[in-house]
């Protein structure tokens, strides 16, 4: 007489859909890590506070008015001539929004006189930055 076993025997099987979940979940990981990893290399300056500051997500030229005066086009220290030259060769290419930044100790004349410049220059967004 012949015992049969009660027990079904399977083939090991691998299974798709837990994989593609580990792996979506490894890719949603990685872009947003990749988020926080770039560095904004900018001048340490004290800005005001405003209650009504955003965040600015679009890149753009970022001009810093320091404490003592001094112009920079991103962490380049150049004068006033040489940043209107390179931002009118910047709207010449196409429309650039910019970011202008100032301690909040700098002569108010320096500071409007640095925006009124990059008005004509043809720059037609410009932000001004504040702590929120």
């Amino acid at each position: 007489m012949k015992l049969t076993s009660t027990r079904i025997e399977k083939s090991p099987e691998i299974m798709i859909i837990p994989m593609i979940d580990i792996i979506f979940f490894l890719l949603v990981f990685f872009m947003l890590s990749t988020l926080y990893m770039t560095d904004q290399k900018t001048i340490q300056i004290n800005l005001p506070k405003a209650a009504s500051a955003q965040t600015d997500v679009v890149k753009s030229l970022q001009v810093t008015v320091a404490k003592d005066g001094q112009l920079f086009l991103g962490t380049d220290p150049m004068d006033l001539d040489n940043l209107k030259n390179t931002v009118k060769r910047e709207t010449a290419m196409g429309e650039i929004s910019m970011v202008l930044r100032a301690d909040g100790d700098v002569d108010y004349s320096k500071f409007i006189g640095v925006l009124d410049e990059m008005k004509k220059c043809g720059v037609k967004k410009i932000s001004l930055a504040a702590k929120s």
